[in-house]
């Protein structure tokens, strides 16, 4: 008899803790952030997740709390593989119980994840991957996204290299994040000539074969000749420069991107382009906000991601004020298709049609200031939403 109630007692403790479980989580709001964490994008993965904290924190008074509910971030590594991506999404909305997941970092992880949303329905939030086949051909109702997409990208790019007598080969590399990014470039471009597509594998490291075809196609042609570089992650397609270029009259143009790859930036004074972010070019209190929280925390300025991360944050925490904590998910759809929210690059909306964050963008001009390790991109104008047609591409 004695062993029984024992045995009872055990049952009934393990029943208690069961429910105190189930009723802890009622008064949590699940957050799963599934990134690269390691892997050749390890670097923005490490900021985004930087941003993201920062960014609930700031979102929330520094409480972590949206109606009452306590947020929890769980980490999760997709390791820049798609199939790891997958597993990883389903992991969390079925065991960890998320509500909402946040991430990739890689496009290609980020196309493996979007049927996952699907088939749980569940919100992921895509941050920071660029694909534009993630709002539009693979696109589902489940799928935000607050990073840029590679038309934003490619138009923003145009505006600032799109000019009569200009002829323009690219470079990017041979995955769903490059040529995503060159077929968007070249619809965005109007008046100069695309006359050449390279294309590298990501774990490129010796340009010397793929930068000859460029000067190739390029050498003997009349007017302005530019190399346009796609390139996210490791290797450095700059090093194209070492070919000595400039005998060929050939420039080389790119977007922004995080800081220590903009130290390449410093041997192309005046070089244009248009990026997405940098701390010193936005002037708004969230950015003044996150450029002096990151400062004090770390010494250094936030950088592309960690502003990808932060906007992130901003866009969840403003949807679950206006549900009060409700994470039902058509409440959750409801509330944010044609929601506009407050970020670092200043507001956000997210398009009722696709769900893509309309943004800013920044035509810069290289400026070389010893006083900084990295080529800095002075503002020539900010490219507003209403300035880029970004066109509609989930149409089934």
């Amino acid at each position: 008899m004695h062993n029984t109630t024992r045995r009872l007692a055990v049952i009934a403790l393990a029943c208690t803790a069961t429910l105190g479980f189930a009723q802890s989580n009622k008064g949590e709001i699940r957050i799963a952030h599934v990134y690269d964490k390691t892997g050749p994008l390890e670097a923005y993965a490490k900021q985004t997740h930087t941003g993201l904290m920062m960014g609930l924190n700031y979102a929330t008074g520094g409480t972590m709390m949206v109606g009452g509910k306590k947020l929890v971030v769980i980490e999760k590594d997709s390791q820049f593989k798609p199939d790891v991506g997958k597993a990883q999404l389903a992991a969390a909305f079925a065991d960890d119980k998320a509500d909402i997941a946040v991430g990739p970092t890689g496009s290609g992880v980020a196309l493996a994840m979007l049927p996952v949303a699907e088939e749980y329905k569940k919100i992921l939030l895509v941050e920071p991957a660029v694909a534009d086949s993630i709002t539009g051909d693979k696109w589902n109702k489940y799928i935000f996204r607050t990073g840029r997409n590679s038309s934003q990208d490619a138009i923003s790019n145009a505006v600032a290299l799109d000019k009569a007598g200009v002829n323009i080969a690219t470079l990017a590399q041979d995955y769903a994040f490059g040529r995503d990014g060159v077929k968007a470039f070249k619809d965005a471009v109007k008046t100069a000539k695309i006359v050449h597509e390279e294309y590298l594998p990501t774990s490129t490291t010796d340009f010397t074969a793929g930068a000859q075809r460029l000067i190739d196609k390029l050498k003997d042609l009349p007017g302005r000749k530019v190399i346009f570089i796609i390139w996210a992650g490791a290797g450095n397609p700059f090093k194209i420069a070492d070919l000595d270029l400039k005998r060929y009259n050939i420039e080389i143009a790119t977007g922004g991107n995080i800081l220590p790859a903009m130290a390449n930036y410093k041997n192309f004074p005046g070089m244009e382009g248009a990026t997405y972010y940098y701390f010193g070019i936005p002037k708004n209190p969230v950015n003044d906000a996150m450029v002096a929280q990151h400062y004090s925390q770390f010494k250094s300025p936030p950088d592309f991601f960690t502003a990808g991360g932060f906007s992130a944050a901003m866009a969840l925490v403003t949807a679950l004020k206006k549900t009060n904590g409700d994470t039902k998910t058509d409440t959750l759809i409801k509330t944010m298709e044609g929601m506009s929210f407050e970020t670092p690059k200043g507001t956000m909306t997210f398009r009722k049609e696709d769900h893509q964050a309309m943004q800013s963008m920044y035509h810069f001009k290289i400026k070389v200031d010893p006083a900084f390790p990295w080529g800095v991109p002075e503002l020539v104008r900010e490219i507003k939403p209403a300035d880029m047609n970004v066109p509609i591409k989930n149409k089934r």
